[in-house]
Formats: C-alpha cells, structure tokens, sequence
C-alpha cells in the first residue's frame, strides 16, 4: 500500500502522522519505505533521530522531490509491502507526483484553525490527480484537536460535505508528547514515560486505517 500524507497548508501534523504510520506499520512485521518528498526535510530528520535512539530504524527512507517522487516509488513499490511519502503542506509538484502513484491520501486538518479553510483547495487538487489516478481514495484526518466536542463534530460535519473526502472516526488531540516523542526518533507508542491517551488515540486510527484499506481491498 502507497499512502501519501500530504495537504495545502503546513503545520497541521503532516510529518508526525507520517512517521508515526511508518513505524507502526514497520513494529507489524512489514517491510516498509518511508520517502521524505517535504522540501523542510523533517521524516528525514526523524530518521536519523531514530537512528541515534534505537540504532535500527526499522524501515528505509530517502529523501526525493518533484518527478523522482513518481519515478523512484513506481520502481521501488515491488520492494516494500507499505509506502509512506511525507508530501508536506503546500500544493507541489512533489505531492502531485505522489498523488499519481498513491493509493491513500491522508489530509491531516486541525480544527479552529485555517487548516478546515483549505479544503475547497485539497478538493480542487484531488479531482485534478483523480483523474490521472482515478482509484486513488482520500480520508481527512482530525489533528491537533481540543475538549471542545462541539468544535470537533463541527469540523467532521463540514468535512463530510465533501464529495472526494471522507473523515475518518479516530482523531488526535493537540499532546506534547507527540512531538516530543518525534524529536526522540519514536511514535507515542514506544515512547516514555508512557501516555495512554495520546497511545489510545495513535492505536486506534491506525487500526482505522488499515481496516478501511481492507475493506478497498475486498470490494476490489
């Protein structure tokens, strides 16, 4: 599976969402490739942080941009059971190369925020790659969320308006720890001293995830 966590607006989590999936999908046994295509560099940075913490990432990654972004996956894919390209936050020509050979896109948006505003933008982008990749599918991520039930059924409401994103059910509230763990080269999930709410939250939208890939797959 190629999944692409990408958007049109930076600092809505991108980047920890992306590496947290890697490594996930990678503590399941996997044989996973992590590509940095975010001209910032942080999956990048995040790899070799890992490196320094536990030695053994885990998993591959490499860094690549614009065509090389298509290029490089379509000859890599064969190698790997799981894909993750960190497209970053602004509409590039790395993320649209992405988008070609993705089979996910994951759009993380953070509510109360301009990140909700953007999404006529992530619509007009994924009709345009839909066409080039028609069997693309594309879920929205509630990131950096508050206690503010209200704010968060808001979000998912507008969200579902949506004729080419669907909201997924699991969201991640705004938690230190999950940059903090980052920046040690972990998911929250490996990370101490333990936080079993933000564990809880990662858990279960991974858990998400790969049961609506499976559910692609048998109506495949």
């Amino acid at each position: 599976m190629i999944y692409t966590i990408g958007g049109i607006k930076g600092g809505s989590g991108k980047t920890t969402i992306a590496v947290s999936l890697t490594v996930l999908l990678a503590n399941k046994g996997r044989k996973v490739l992590l590509v940095d295509a975010d001209k910032q560099g942080t999956a990048t940075d995040f790899s070799q942080w890992r490196t320094e913490s536990v030695g053994d990432t885990g998993f591959t990654s490499i860094q690549l941009s614009d065509i090389q972004v298509r290029n490089e996956v379509q000859k890599l894919k064969a190698d790997y059971d799981d894909i993750v390209i960190d497209a970053g936050g602004r509409d590039t020509a790395s993320q649209r190369a992405a988008l070609v050979v993705s089979d996910v896109f994951l759009a993380p948006f953070a509510p109360k925020s301009f990140d909700i505003w953007t999404l006529e933008q992530v619509e007009e982008l994924l009709n345009e790659m839909q066409i080039a990749n028609p069997n693309l599918k594309a879920y929205a991520i509630l990131n950096k969320v508050d206690n503010n039930q209200k704010d968060i059924e808001e979000a998912k409401q507008y969200i579902e308006e949506s004729k080419v994103l669907k909201v997924l059910n699991s969201c991640l509230h705004e938690r230190k720890v999950f940059a903090n763990a980052s920046a040690a080269g972990y998911a929250v999930t490996e990370y101490t001293p333990r936080n079993y709410k933000a564990i809880s939250e990662l858990s279960a939208l991974f858990l998400e995830i790969l049961e609506l890939e499976e559910k692609n797959r048998e109506a495949a």
